[in-house]
């Protein structure tokens, strides 16, 4: 063994052995210091490679330099599959999908700014005593605050004018999840409220009719019955009635009245029966349900609006008589980041000579906070901004931003999929910060598909050849440029512009129909026309924020369904012409299913049928099996240990908990005795293990199952496994194997909404997905698609761009036209990157 110098520096991270997932006992050495890609078509064992063996490895061995009591309250890596790695740095990694935020999360907690406004506003500010006198800013406010709880004197002030002693307020109180809340919308910002026009939209009807819609919810079919004998004509149309008999309908109050009930013998029964009017009825429902359905179907009653008291802002108003350089907490939070930057440059000349250290250390604090926020190109986000309007880009920016900003040195960043909601112009700024890390020192390990990305790396692994069992090998590895030259490399084509990418034949636009939509106020958009070509390929595309999810999730799928539904639109539509589009179906890459138990054959029903098989087999007769019996779900199918699971997750209270196969049933889910019973020489596990390749094979003679597995092939699922936990499929992979009752069907009239369906595919499983489009087209499917990818765009039949870019800057449709007359477009920052993709495909 080389005896190594005391001043010997490792320049790779030594991956042995690794065999997570499909990875093929795979042995690697990644360069340190560098920007590494790591690449392969989906399911092929990149973020196996990345995210399951690196970087759990690297948390792993972190955290247990850490106290046994500090590892007993934090979730815990399990080890990883690996035999050994070898100079691992610390790690940290972002994942490919941030979670989405709650209701109560805003860019300005999401960042932690607010934290810094709200110690800012406790010290800095002007304050106002409670008999309305002007205090200017004094470092009295930071040594009151500072005192110890236990002393009366803490946080108290004194008026110099009138001599009143008061509370300050500290930085606990400018905390609108907390004290600081707004009485009145419970710092939300927003308030709840019932639209009448909803609940009786069309006053010509009469209440017989059903007039009154909140008399159509479970339980409150007596109710026309009691109104009349309260005295409201109900024959009548509603706006013919007096003012006497709507105020009965609408406020009146809650009696009992007798009413007679008609039985299915002929008979009948009396009952005292309660009256709710029409909103009562609403909110006695609301209060009394927890039912998914029947909450979404109560929401369409409710109209949010700004809450009168905070104004939107989520603070108590008190709070608003502390101030820096003239502006409240609110006023100071409705700013973009980037005026908020400026803002910081006023406060230092605002406040006394005094007062100049610890406001530079705040306004400095800040500062550094909001820099790799405006770095990353989102400087026109406010800090009022709810954290669950955002993109996914938005988020995923912030992540970044908030991870980078302390620019540590000698750490492994592992980034899985950075990409994710960002417009080609958003890419060439995060490529910026990702070099910036590697120049502080750091190494960076960045899982992607983006061909800008791969080409801007130090070094490129890719892992395939495919997906699923036939991935987890290194096929490529070195520098871009030899990458270039790999005649082995999947991603070669893609890199060096030979790949065909055009994968739809384009279609006249609205040759077959449109779509038309106005909004005239809504977020960041102002006054818009928009319209969608029917049975086509329709993509939206633009920089983050620049309004796609308003127009199309916020505006159009929500007019539809509520004019589908015959429900009122939202007020901000103020025109749609459906082209008699009957359903919507959006499609997105959230997980199927919450557990384990959840598999690609009972999602695609395939299990219901096999079960059928079984239970019809002479030996599942003779034992009086019927189809539950072949469910691991069922308790009569299901192995006793695992009940059904196939693992057993053992508690080591300050280790992490480890999941192990279940030594009863090996695994495969079921009890012994069912798996005594085969069809064709096999049993159910055994078919579970089955590839859909290898499916189609053996059910070849079953048409009803056979068809299903087609499907799942021509959409390019044809590696997974029946038995597949549908939980741990990519975002892709889950995309289309939601579509795959559709395929076969004619979808006149339907419309197919997809956000982001390249999110986690290479470009060769783009070009699958661009044919699974095609196959809905041909059946007659209208389809509108949200995408950064360049080929996808290239293949689109018509194209909104919207814009410029994000925010107050975006929220136009700034060019639209087929992909020509995008390129074509001097205002189209989208254009410009399309047309530069075409050529070097040279289209």
């Amino acid at each position: 063994m080389p005896i190594r110098h005391k001043n010997y520096i490792p320049d790779n991270i030594e991956v042995r052995g690794a065999n997570a997932n499909n990875l093929k006992n795979l042995n690697i050495d990644i360069p340190l210091n560098s920007f590494v890609a790591i690449t392969g078509v989906s399911g092929s064992g990149k973020s196996s490679l990345a995210m399951d063996t690196i970087y759990s490895e690297g948390a792993r061995k972190y955290l247990n330099a850490l106290s046994t009591y500090t590892r007993r309250r934090i979730t815990q890596m399990g080890r990883s599959n690996v035999q050994q790695i070898k100079n691992l740095p610390s790690t940290i990694a972002l994942r490919q999908r941030p979670v989405v935020p709650g209701v109560r999360s805003t860019v300005g907690t999401m960042t932690e700014s607010l934290n810094i406004l709200r110690l800012m506003f406790s010290r800095l500010a002007s304050i106002t005593c409670p008999n309305g006198h002007h205090l200017d800013p004094t470092l009295k406010i930071s040594q009151v605050m500072d005192l110890p709880s236990s002393d009366e004197n803490m946080g108290m002030m004194t008026c110099p004018v009138c001599n009143v002693k008061f509370m300050a307020f500290g930085a606990e109180d400018f905390a609108f999840n907390s004290t600081g809340a707004c009485k009145t919308c419970q710092g939300t910002g927003f308030l709840k409220t019932i639209e009448l026009d909803k609940i009786i939209p069309d006053k010509s009807l009469t209440i017989a009719q059903g007039a009154v819609r909140s008399w159509r919810l479970p339980g409150r079919s007596l109710q026309i019955e009691l109104a009349e004998q309260l005295g409201v004509r109900i024959n009548v149309p509603f706006e013919e009635l007096t003012t006497d008999e709507k105020n009965i309908v609408i406020k009146g109050k809650g009696v009992k009245r007798e009413v007679i009930i008609p039985t299915s013998t002929g008979k009948s029964f009396k009952l005292n029966a309660l009256y709710e009017n029409a909103i009562d009825a609403v909110q006695h429902s609301l209060s009394s349900t927890k039912n998914e359905n029947t909450l979404k179907r109560l929401g369409r009653f409710y109209d949010e609006k700004e809450c009168p008291n905070c104004l939107g802002s989520r603070f108590d108003p008190k709070l608003f008589t502390n101030k820096i350089v003239g502006k409240n907490i609110a006023e100071v939070c409705q700013l973009s980041i980037e005026q908020l930057q400026k803002f910081c440059s006023t406060i230092m000349d605002w406040l006394p000579s005094d007062m100049q250290r610890i406001g530079k250390n705040l306004t400095n604090e800040l500062l550094e906070l909001l820099q790799p926020i405006d770095d990353l190109g989102l400087n026109y986000l406010n800090l009022t901004r709810a954290g669950n309007t955002l993109s996914t880009g938005e988020l995923q920016r912030i992540q970044l931003a908030r991870t980078i900003r302390n620019q540590m040195t000698g750490v492994l960043y592992v980034l899985d999929e950075p990409s994710v909601g960002l417009h080609p112009a958003n890419v060439t700024g995060l490529i910026k910060i990702l070099h910036e890390l590697v120049k502080l020192g750091n190494s960076l390990i960045v899982v992607d598909h983006d061909t800008s990305i791969i080409a801007a790396a130090d070094y490129v692994i890719e892992i395939g050849p495919s997906s699923g069992a036939s991935g987890g090998k290194v096929i490529s590895e070195g520098t871009v440029d030899e990458i270039k030259h790999n005649k082995d490399s999947v991603i070669e084509p893609y890199l060096t512009g030979n790949a065909n990418i055009i994968q739809h034949k384009s279609i006249k636009p609205f040759s077959k129909g449109e779509i038309e939509i106005e909004i005239s106020d809504r977020f960041n958009i102002h006054d818009m026309k928009a319209k969608f070509s029917k049975e086509s390929l329709n993509v939206v595309t633009g920089m983050s924020g620049s309004g796609k999810t308003t127009l199309i999730f916020d505006s159009l799928i929500k007019a539809l369904t509520d004019k589908i539904d015959n429900e009122p639109m939202p007020k901000y539509v103020t025109k749609l012409n459906e082209d008699n589009i009957k359903n919507i179906l959006t499609v997105d890459s959230t997980p199927i299913g919450k557990n384990v138990r959840s598999t690609v054959a009972t999602y695609t029903k395939i299990l219901d049928k096999v079960r059928k098989l079984f239970a019809s087999t002479p030996d599942a007769k003779n034992k009086k099996y019927t189809p539950s019996y072949f469910s691991y779900n069922n308790k009569e199918g299901a192995c006793k240990n695992c009940g059904g699971t196939g693992v057993i997750t053992l508690d080591i209270q300050y280790l992490p908990d480890i999941v192990e196969t279940c030594p009863v049933c090996n695994g495969n889910r079921y009890n012994p005795d069912i798996l005594e019973i085969t069809w064709h020489g096999k049993n159910i596990a055994e078919i579970l293990n089955m590839s859909i390749t290898e499916a189609i094979e053996f059910f070849k003679d079953e048409a009803n199952i056979e068809g299903t597995l087609d499907t799942l092939n021509e959409i390019g699922l044809s590696y997974l496994e029946l038995g597949e936990s549908t939980p741990t499929l990519s975002g892709g992979e889950a995309q289309r194997l939601k579509l795959v009752t559709y395929m076969k069907h004619s979808q006149k009239n339907q419309l197919f909404v997809f956000d982001e369906p390249s999110v986690g595919l290479h470009p060769r499983d783009v070009s699958v997905l661009i044919n699974v489009l095609n196959k809905l087209i041909n059946n007659h499917a209208t389809v509108i698609v949200i995408e950064h990818d360049l080929d996808i765009i290239a293949n689109a039949d018509y194209i909104n761009d919207l814009g410029p870019k994000g925010g107050i800057n975006g929220g136009k449709i700034i060019a639209s036209g087929t992909p020509s007359d995008i390129c074509k477009s001097k205002d189209s920052i989208t254009g410009k990157y399309l047309s530069e993709h075409l050529k070097l495909y040279n289209i």
